[in-house]
């Protein structure tokens, strides 16, 4: 075994096929693929930097940030999970300029098949990614929209059909049937008409684009699905060790249990395989 140590990150991914995954620790960059079928040994030091600005911390709060950072910086508000109740106009944005950069911009609604079909939003730099993170088998961007403001109002109008989560349990079963997206975007916008219109009368046309972009599938590298999923918490064992089944979304399959590594982003480990 070789083994490496640093703090984790999410998993860095390339589309392909399937889809090629390395695990970021600090600067080093571990390719998982050719690791698939052997032990792997994951071990928390007990040591947790926040991924912002580095303070140590004895918890992570929203993925990797002390709890300073997590009740200061814009892309831990709430309406980073619930883009719809975005403030930026309001004045009160944590941090505007980061605001500018991040929210003013260029959006992508979405649906994705994951766990069944669900609706997303995303800048558009983040596609395939956020596809890949969330385990999806099939992609398809339906709308571009000028803010993230407007693309939660927009994804909240449209999950009154849809969903908007994923089943993370279902999705790591692996037994996910085919869907014909664009059929479902245009039946999606069928009843969701009148909604639309609105929106398009409240900011404009230009604002709400409807896109007729092709279908995008991603195959994962899985040797083996587990019949039951079961979760590896390094809070409450430190030692995560096993068998390399298949990498999917942001999880490692093991042959003892599912581990998210975006969940424990900022956690100092050691890692031997």
């Amino acid at each position: 075994m070789v083994c490496h140590e640093g703090h984790l990150r999410k998993m860095q991914v390339a589309l392909a096929g399937p889809v090629e995954y390395q695990l970021p620790l600090d600067d080093q960059l571990v390719p998982l693929n050719d690791f698939l079928g052997q032990v792997i040994r994951i071990t928390h030091t007990g040591v947790i930097h926040c991924a912002h600005c580095g303070r140590r911390s004895n918890k992570s709060f929203n993925q990797g940030h002390c709890y300073p950072c997590f009740t200061k910086l814009a892309q831990c508000d709430i309406c980073i999970v619930s883009p719809e109740k975005c403030h930026y106009e309001q004045g009160t944005c944590r941090e505007p300029e980061w605001g500018e950069q991040h929210c003013m911009v260029d959006h992508i609604v979405y649906l994705a098949n994951s766990s069944g079909v669900k609706v997303g939003i995303t800048r558009e730099s983040q596609l395939p990614t956020r596809w890949i993170d969330q385990g999806a088998v099939q992609g398809l961007p339906i709308l571009r929209v000028k803010t993230r403001l407007q693309s939660g109002l927009a994804e909240d109008l449209l999950r009154q059909h849809v969903a908007d989560k994923t089943n993370w349990r279902t999705m790591l079963k692996g037994a996910i049937a085919p869907v014909d997206l664009p059929t479902t975007r245009d039946a999606l916008f069928d009843l969701c008409d009148k909604g639309m219109t609105q929106l398009e009368e409240q900011f404009g046309l230009q604002a709400f684009q409807r896109l007729d972009a092709a279908p995008v599938d991603i195959e994962y590298p899985v040797l083996e699905y587990p019949v039951k999923v079961a979760s590896h918490n390094m809070d409450k064992n430190p030692l995560v060790e096993g068998t390399l089944m298949g990498i999917k979304g942001q999880y490692l399959i093991l042959d003892n249990g599912v581990i998210n590594i975006r969940k424990y982003t900022a956690y100092h480990v050691e890692v031997a395989l």
